[in-house]
């Protein structure tokens, strides 16, 4: 599994970030930027994406296996806690870490994920996951990226190409790929529930302070369930960014400002 650093490797007050369901380690660059003044913050490829390698067995494409990779991660890290911000998938893979009997996770943030995830958005991201059509130019790899990433909002020509490029890499012969392991879809698939998932017993379990991020036009979390999340296990603290689906890129200055304030609280 592969890493990226940012700031004082000495610093024992360290923040890992952890992408979504497709994408990669580079989506944090902006925030990891922002923050490594004051963190040591470590943003993972999970496997099967990015600069890490593609699992020989892709049933393990699960959050228990995830969860047992990032245990791996902060041991090798040498650090007794760290802070967590997950999207989407990341937010799960915090979620199931920080309700572990002596999580290693001391806050938590999530962002546009929590222990209820709606089927209908499940069934969206199934739609294109694991297939995507000839990509035989940066545009055209671009032009994907802005369809299937729509509800990440508004976002201007430069940052779109950034959300492109981290993305995808060269094929040998010629055109791009998307960067991660198509077989993904066969676990993904294979578990679509009948309904929605829920994960509240997990939720419950959680003690450490939670900041939940919610895109106002959000298809997979909604504002019923951030209600509950506030109420219910850790209390969590909820803000929403207006014009936002799944979920915010934190590439913006006031995402980002956000999520500083709950983590330097």
């Amino acid at each position: 599994m592969a890493y990226l650093e940012w700031g004082d490797p000495r610093n024992e007050k360290v923040l890992v970030c952890v992408h979504g369901l497709t994408r990669c380690a580079r989506d944090f660059d902006r925030l990891a930027q922002s923050l490594c003044e004051r963190y040591r913050v470590v943003c993972p490829d999970v496997a099967g994406r990015g600069d890490s390698e593609w699992l020989a067995d892709p049933s393990l494409y699960v959050i228990p296996q995830y969860v047992a990779d990032m245990v791996t991660l902060i041991a090798r890290l040498d650090v007794e806690k760290v802070d967590w911000l997950g999207t989407s998938m990341g937010a799960l893979i915090g979620m199931f870490l920080a309700a572990q009997k002596g999580t290693p996770v001391a806050r938590l943030v999530m962002n546009d994920a929590g222990p209820v995830i709606s089927r209908a958005s499940l069934e969206r991201i199934g739609m294109y996951l694991g297939k995507w059509p000839p990509l035989p130019t940066i545009e055209a790899a671009e032009a994907y990226v802005r369809t299937v990433s729509a509800p990440f909002g508004a976002h201007s020509d430069a940052e779109w190409r950034f959300l492109t490029e981290v993305a995808v890499r060269k094929n040998a012969e010629d055109g791009y790929r998307m960067n991660y392991d198509p077989r993904l879809a066969e676990p993904y698939k294979k578990a679509l529930p009948e309904k929605d998932l829920e994960f509240w017993p997990v939720w419950e379990q959680i003690r450490c302070p939670t900041f939940v991020l919610r895109g106002a036009e959000s298809d997979l979390l909604s504002r019923a369930t951030c209600e509950n999340m506030a109420a219910r296990g850790p209390k969590a603290k909820v803000r929403e960014i207006s014009g936002v689906g799944h979920a915010p890129t934190l590439l913006h200055d006031d995402q980002i400002r956000i999520v500083r304030d709950f983590l330097l609280s």
